[in-house]
Formats: C-alpha cells, structure tokens, sequence
C-alpha cells in the first residue's frame, strides 16, 4: 500500500530512520550509525552498522542494514538525519530509494547554507564527485517545520508522513530515537538536543 493510501485510510506508517553517532573528527575513522524502526511513533526496533568519516560507503552501508533483514518488508518509508553520514559521506538519495523500492528522505532541521556546503566539501578529495552525488538528492523542500529531499514519493505526501510520524517538535520520532540512541553508545548517555 502506498504512502497517500496509508495516510488517507488512517494506516500505521511504518518507518527507519538513521541517523549517525557522535564521531572523533579523524579523516577515514569509523562513525557508527544507528536506525530505528517505528510503526508511527512507536519504536519497534533497530539496526547499527558504520560507515567512514568523509568516505564513500554510506549509501552501501544503508543498504546493507536492511536487504535480507526482517525490517525491508514491514517499512513503508526510509528516512535520513541529513544527506550525509560522518561528515561528507554524501548518501545517493535516487540510488537509494531504486536500491530498496522505498521513498527516501534526507530530513533537515533547517534550510542549509548550500554555499558553506560547498566550501566544506571543496576540502575535501573528489569534490566535484560529492557534489554530484549532492546533486543528484534534488531540491530542498520547505514544508516548515520541515525541510527535506525526496526520491520516490511527492513533496506534498512526505509533508504529510513526516507530520503524522513526529510525536512533539520538529523531528520525526524514529529519527530523534536513532540521534538519542548513537549519543548514548558512544557518550554513555544521551544528549539534550535531539
């Protein structure tokens, strides 16, 4: 069933969101990333896996998580703390979403400054190949009190998603359990902004 279809018929959307820990700022060290499973706003399970600090795998890595798991069946949506793990390992958002059949979504907590982006990813090796795979992710919708990409459903129907799956603020709830959770394996506890 689709996602305008879950939500018109008053459906339990079920959902992962990643997310990755707090990191040591270490060119190629591993960062961990956490995803968990809601059916709505219900945790329901996760996943943890890594990837590399400014590396390439992050998209492979997501994959990984979730093709022959018991969770790829049951979700209907699959959503991002951002467009990149571990600095700038820029997930293919298209490539993503074709890879698992499911709509993906990078979610921020605000409009990013694209020019700061750039100069950031300019340090970096292979910049133009980054900003590529930034590229390819599309326009950055604003739905306040969201802001988001998206490969494989509309606009208008993630808005929507996003709302019924965040419990209070701004941050849909698989996504400020996955933040809470990786804070809290690597600092022993979780931290206040989520």
């Amino acid at each position: 069933m689709n996602l305008e279809s879950l939500l018109r018929l008053h459906r339990v959307i079920r959902v992962i969101g990643f997310d990755d820990a707090p990191f040591q700022r270490r060119r190629g060290s591993r960062v961990s990333i956490a995803g968990v499973v809601c059916a709505g706003t219900r945790f329901e399970g996760m996943v943890w896996g890594h990837a590399r600090q400014d590396g390439w795998n992050a998209t492979g890595t997501l994959c990984k998580l979730l093709i022959g798991g018991k969770f790829l069946p049951q979700l209907h949506i699959v959503l991002l703390d951002g467009i990149a793990f571990g600095g700038f390992n820029v997930v293919d958002l298209p490539k993503l979403a074709d890879t698992l059949s499911l709509p993906c979504v990078a979610v921020m907590r605000r409009q990013p400054n694209l020019p700061a982006v750039e100069q950031a990813i300019r340090r970096l090796p292979q910049p133009e190949r980054r900003l590529r795979i930034l590229q390819r992710a599309g326009e950055i919708h604003a739905f306040p009190p969201f802001f988001f990409q998206v490969c494989g459903e509309t606009p208008e129907v993630t808005a929507a998603v996003l709302q019924r799956l965040t419990d209070c603020g701004k941050v849909p709830e698989a996504l400020r359990l996955a933040h809470l959770i990786g804070a809290a394996t690597v600092n022993g506890e979780s931290g206040s902004s989520a």
